[in-house]
C-alpha cells in the first residue's frame, strides 16, 4: 500500500476524558491543555496497567479452537480499562491518537495470529468466502497472512466460521484491537519504547523480509496476551468507520458505525510501511473495497 493512500488527518479539535470531566478543545488551545491533561491521564494509565498486569498474571492465555485444525487458535482477553490513544510526547504520534479512557467489561477471544492463507483456503475449500482466491504475490501460501483481502472479504470469512462452528465471529473494534495489541502495556509498541530491533515487520525493522513481502506469522515474540504479530506484517482491518478525531467514539470498546461507511479503520502497520506505524496508537483509514498485498485481517469471537 502506498503510504499517500494512508490517511493522517489531524483533528480540528482534541478530546480528553479522564472519569467523568470530557473537554472538548479547540485546536489553538490544544497544545497548552494537552500538557496538563497528559499528566493526568498517563498517571491513570499506570495505575490501570498495574491492575491488567495483574489479571494477565492470574491468566493463563491458553489457546482453543472450535473445530479441528481449520479452525483459527483463538486466546481470551482479560476484561479491563485502558487509556487508548498516545500521549504527545511520543514521537511519531498524531492529534488523532488523543489519549482517553475505554473499559471493555465483556469478555472476547482474539485469533491467536492473523488469519493465514490455511486459513482462507480451507474456507474457500469448504464454498465459503464467496469463492474469492487471494493473490499470495508469489510469496507463499500456508502460515503467511492472507492478503489482498478487503472489508467485504474479511466478513466473508468470519460469516463462514461463524456457520461452521455455531459461534459468534467477527472483526475487532479498533479499542479492542488497541486493547489486545498492547497486552497492558502503555509503551509506544509492545515490547516498550525503543524501536523495533528486529521485533517486528515493517519498511525499516531490520528483518529479511523489510520492504519486500510479509513473513511467516508467528516469526517475532508474542506480547504479553500471547498473540503474534498485533505490529507489522500486514495492516488489520477493524469494524470501525473511520473518522480522524476520537470525539463521540465509544468508551465501551463497541465499534464506531456509521449507515455511510467508505472508509474502515486499519491498524497494526505492515511490512512496506515505517515502524512509526506499528506504535499500538497508531490509526489510519483505508477504502474499504481495496484489496491490497499489505492487508489481512484478524478475528474476534464472543461468548
Amino acid at each position: 500500500m502506498e503510504n499517500g493512500n494512508f490517511q493522517r488527518m489531524c483533528a480540528g479539535g482534541l478530546l480528553f476524558e479522564f472519569s467523568r470531566c470530557v473537554l472538548n478543545l479547540p485546536a489553538q488551545m490544544a497544545l497548552t491543555m494537552t500538557v496538563v491533561r497528559c499528566s493526568h491521564v498517563v498517571g491513570f494509565a499506570l495505575g490501570l496497567a498495574s491492575s491488567m498486569s495483574l489479571a494477565a498474571s492470574s491468566q493463563s492465555f491458553e489457546p482453543f479452537r472450535d473445530c479441528d485444525t481449520i479452525c483459527p487458535q483463538m486466546i481470551e482477553m482479560p476484561a479491563g480499562k485502558f487509556i487508548m490513544g498516545s500521549p504527545v510526547s511520543e514521537p511519531g504520534r498524531y492529534a488523532q491518537e488523543a489519549q482517553h479512557l475505554v473499559n471493555l467489561n465483556t469478555r472476547f477471544a482474539v485469533s491467536k495470529f492473523a488469519v493465514t492463507f490455511s486459513d482462507w483456503d480451507a474456507c474457500f475449500n469448504d464454498g465459503g468466502c464467496n469463492g474469492y482466491w487471494p493473490s499470495d504475490m508469489g510469496w507463499g501460501r500456508g502460515n503467511r497472512p492472507v492478503i489482498n483481502i478487503n472489508y467485504a472479504d474479511a466478513l466473508a470469512y468470519t460469516a463462514w466460521l461463524s456457520r461452521k462452528t455455531g459461534k459468534s465471529y467477527r472483526l475487532l473494534s479498533e479499542a479492542e484491537w488497541e486493547y489486545a495489541a498492547r497486552g497492558g502495556t502503555t509503551t509506544a509498541y509492545y515490547w516498550g519504547d525503543a524501536g523495533t530491533g528486529n521485533k517486528a515487520n515493517c519498511k525499516n525493522c531490520g528483518t529479511e523480509w523489510d520492504d519486500r513481502e510479509s513473513s511467516p506469522v508467528g516469526s517475532f515474540p508474542a506480547n504479553a496476551f500471547g498473540l503474534y504479530d498485533m505490529a507489522g506484517n500486514v495492516w488489520t482491518w477493524t469494524l470501525d468507520c473511520w473518522d480522524p478525531s476520537y470525539e463521540g467514539a465509544p468508551i465501551d470498546g463497541k465499534p464506531r458505525l456509521r449507515d455511510s461507511c467508505p472508509q474502515r479503520v486499519l491498524r497494526g502497520g505492515a511490512f512496506d510501511h515505517e515502524q512509526d506505524t506499528l506504535r499500538a496508537a497508531s490509526r489510519g483509514g483505508y477504502d474499504a473495497s481495496v484489496r491490497d498485498r499489505s492487508i489481512g485481517f484478524r478475528i474476534a469471537r464472543g461468548f
